[in-house]
């Protein structure tokens, strides 16, 4: 008997593509085999995102693009955070659509899937889930990186964000089933594991053990065969010298740090109910930087946010200049539903918005050049993601999550890849980690050959 068929699309963070890692294996498991285009599938998935007005209107227009396919008897389905913030709605808008199920519903999806094989013509899986989602079925899509979710939800409530509303309250694994899947990654030859949450470092372990998040981060960088470990993304208001202590004990913790600043003004962070100040994050950057490893760290800014002066504005440009960040995602403001700010005047024109967007990037650009140069001359270790034909370059990424393009000599010399010995014919492979001398730099990524 033939597979069923199935597309799956992903849109937004790395939660969502480790989600729709699980919900791949979910589908395998009940006989469905996964295929390249649309055109092949039986049925057809998006996991979406709604952090943004525009990442979730992106996901309405493939639909309406699809919506011929549907004439063919094809079977859509919207998952993740669109489905969880519009709901049943979504069936106005796309009548064509099957399948609406939330993030915290995906436990239910071998149930749902079930309803639509017997011919339900739509079905639906909604509202918050009491605990995270455990399975074992996950079907991992990168051979070298492996996700790990050990936190799902958010509690912080702040004004312009949907994840409360679409994720649920925060709900914690627990610390041994964490770690029973780190170790068992590494004996799959993964050799780098991100750990994700979307405050990763609220997380409080649900068993006995008790271990806040510095605890379980140094006890996953303890696993035997890891030789990276990242996690992301951190909540000012719950980061701890704890978490930088443990980073530089171990050179297996990744030395970088992803920390949310939003806004540079204290103003707009009490409006925006961050919980922190100016101040209180600048002291945690002075932690970070007190670590004996250095540590790369890269931020999140808002700019446009409901009642933004331009003073507030100028505070936010000056903290780039102070902390220098490694690198920066800038955004413009969008209202989104349920959430607090939504009610709030929209009071920045949008080409206001679009001139500091531009103002942040461009200083950003140039702190990065600056700090980027300092690595030539020097030596790095990139873990290889893939090849450049056409540049005849490889391209990797360091523990400091540099990207670094890298020219490599015939010929090749052996590598580890994924951790184990590999012979000299094999050369470089995505997954083995290269010794790369940088020769030069520009503002996104470093330049250099191989040296072994």
């Amino acid at each position: 008997m033939p597979a069923k068929t199935f597309y799956l699309e992903t849109f937004g963070c790395q939660m969502n593509v480790h989600d729709s890692e699980r919900v791949a294996g979910t589908l395998e498991a009940r006989g469905y085999a996964a295929v390249a285009s649309m055109q092949e599938a039986e049925l057809i998935l998006f996991n979406t995102c709604s952090i943004r007005d525009k990442a979730a209107q992106k996901v309405f227009d493939r639909l309406a693009n699809a919506r011929p396919l549907a004439r063919q008897g094809k079977k859509f389905g919207v998952l993740g955070c669109v489905a969880q913030q519009e709901g049943e709605a979504i069936y106005k808008r796309a009548p064509h659509v099957s399948l609406v199920a939330g993030s915290a519903s995906y436990a239910k999806l071998p149930e749902l899937l079930q309803q639509l094989e017997a011919g339900a013509e739509r079905v639906s899986g909604l509202g918050e889930a009491d605990a995270a989602f455990e399975t074992e079925l996950t079907r991992r899509g990168n051979p070298f990186r492996a996700y790990l979710t050990i936190i799902e939800g958010c509690d912080k409530h702040c004004a312009y964000c949907v994840v409360p509303y679409t994720r649920g309250q925060e709900r914690s694994r627990a610390s041994g089933a964490i770690l029973r899947e780190a170790s068992a990654l590494a004996g799959l030859g993964y050799t780098e594991v991100q750990l994700l949450g979307q405050n990763v470092n609220s997380y409080r372990d649900p068993s006995p053990a008790k271990l806040n998040f510095a605890e379980l981060l140094a006890a996953v960088g303890e696993v035997p065969g890891l030789r990276r470990v990242r996690y992301t993304t951190s909540h000012p208001r719950d980061f701890t010298p704890e978490i930088v202590a443990a980073m530089g004990r171990n050179p297996v913790l990744c030395d970088h740090v992803h920390l949310p600043v939003q806004s540079g003004s204290d103003a707009v962070l009490a409006r925006m109910r961050r919980g922190y100040t100016r101040a209180r994050y600048l002291e945690l950057i002075a932690a970070i930087r007190a670590c004996p490893r250095p540590l790369a760290v890269t931020t999140d800014l808002i700019v446009g946010f409901p009642g933004e002066t331009d003073p507030d504005f100028e505070q936010t440009a000056e903290l780039l200049g102070e902390v220098r960040y490694a690198g920066a995602f800038i955004f413009k403001y969008s209202p989104r539903p349920h959430t607090e700010a939504q009610a709030w005047p929209d009071d920045i024109p949008d080409e206001r918005k679009t001139e500091r967007l531009m103002i942040l990037q461009q200083r950003q650009q140039q702190i990065q050049l600056e700090d980027n140069q300092a690595w030539v001359g020097r030596e790095v270790e990139a873990m290889v993601e893939g090849r450049h034909p056409k540049l005849d370059q490889w391209s990797g990424r360091t523990s400091s999550n540099r990207v670094v393009n890298f020219s490599a000599p015939a010929p090749l010399p052996p590598l580890a890849i994924l951790g184990q010995a590999a012979p000299a014919a094999v050369g470089l492979t995505p997954g083995a980690y290269a010794r790369v001398l940088v020769e030069r730099a520009g503002a996104n990524s470093l330049v250099g050959r191989l040296t072994a």
